[in-house]
């Protein structure tokens, strides 16, 4: 099993893009657990936009639940931090982390996949994708580090 995040497409559209002829749409990040089968366990997520529930069915593919405008039973921060160590709280914390991100740390740890990382901060300047991950080592290790790296955009 592994934990990713992922993007998923929603119906609606930014307020500042609302007057545009041909608005792009809307994209949020979402998490997923990836069986060992390569079958994605079925969650539930929130546009961070309209706040519609979405059904995430697989990685970038999800279906919207009508009339469903909030769930009850979804996932908080707060919920995670109860889970987690506190300075592991704390660097996530500080970090602005989104939902996403918790999801897959919680995940790393409980399962003790110890080693792996997940990226925290990540932006586009001049060409160059920049950005911050954390690497878990242990239950009470941790290793904040950054990256820099080339984007590459292919041209269709």
């Amino acid at each position: 099993m592994i934990a990713c995040k992922h993007l998923v497409r929603c119906r609606c559209v930014m307020q500042q893009f609302k007057n545009m002829p041909e608005p792009p749409v809307h994209q949020f990040i979402v998490s997923s657990i990836v069986a060992d089968d390569d079958k994605v366990v079925v969650k539930f997520a929130q546009c961070n936009n309209c706040g519609v529930i979405h059904k995430i069915v697989d990685i970038c593919r999800s279906e919207i639940i009508q009339g469903k405008e909030g769930m009850n039973s979804l996932i908080r921060i707060d919920d995670i931090k109860l889970s987690l160590p506190q300075n592991l709280v704390m660097m996530l914390e500080s970090n602005n982390a989104d939902l996403p991100t918790w999801e897959v740390v919680q995940f790393i740890y409980e399962n003790k996949r110890w080693g792996e990382f997940v990226v925290i901060t990540s932006e586009s300047e001049s060409g160059m994708r920049l950005g911050k991950y954390v690497r878990i080592f242990s239950e009470n290790v941790f290793k904040v580090d950054s990256f820099v790296r080339e984007e590459c955009v292919k041209e269709q």
